[in-house]
């Protein structure tokens, strides 16, 4: 068992080396992929719409289902046709994202019960995401490109964990099997 867990340590920290590499030397193609799967998302997501609109029994449900089936093939179609501006809409979400949890969180920092600790990080968590949604606001593309580099930065630190990890877990196995001769 310790040496199926360590070789899939193994290869997940050296996948998410190669992604992390990729997204911090190629920031475009990592923004790029995004769009794509957000596209692939979008049809998948219309034609779940349109299977479900078909297999209901209202006819509000199926106008229902079916507009939003048209709605995700559209955005779909966008994304693949205007990578640059689905790119943009989407760093402009995740700010609006970032906004709108970092209110919350900050507001959970005058909740009554909660321990001073816990209202300190909860205040600080939520001006730290609301500056973030401001700085994605105030510079999109830019944002964009920072939000890539930092998932890289993520995946990198992620796959050096997962090595670090893997070697450990070899050398437990091999401790244990001594020990059990």
């Amino acid at each position: 068992m310790n040496r199926s867990l360590s070789t899939s340590l193994v290869w997940r920290g050296f996948l998410a080396l190669a992604v992390g590499v990729i997204a911090v030397v190629w920031p475009g193609v990592t923004i790029l992929a995004v769009v794509i799967i957000f596209a692939i998302w979008a049809f998948a997501d219309g034609f779940l719409q349109a299977a479900q609109a078909f297999s209901s029994d209202g006819a509000g449900s199926v106008i229902g289902h079916l507009l939003l089936a048209v709605v995700n093939v559209v955005a779909g179609v966008i994304a693949i046709a205007w990578p640059g501006i689905t790119a943009f809409v989407l760093t402009i979400w995740i700010a609006i994202w970032a906004v709108v949890t970092g209110g919350g969180e900050f507001a959970l920092a005058f909740a009554a019960d909660e321990t001073g600790g816990e209202r300190v990080l909860f205040g600080l968590g939520g001006l730290v995401s609301i500056a973030l949604g401001l700085v994605l606001f105030a510079r999109p593309r830019l944002g964009a490109v920072s939000l890539a580099e930092v998932f890289g930065l993520f995946s990198l630190a992620v796959g050096i964990t997962s090595l670090v990890l893997a070697v450990k877990v070899h050398h437990t196995g091999e401790t244990i099997s001594e020990v059990l001769g």
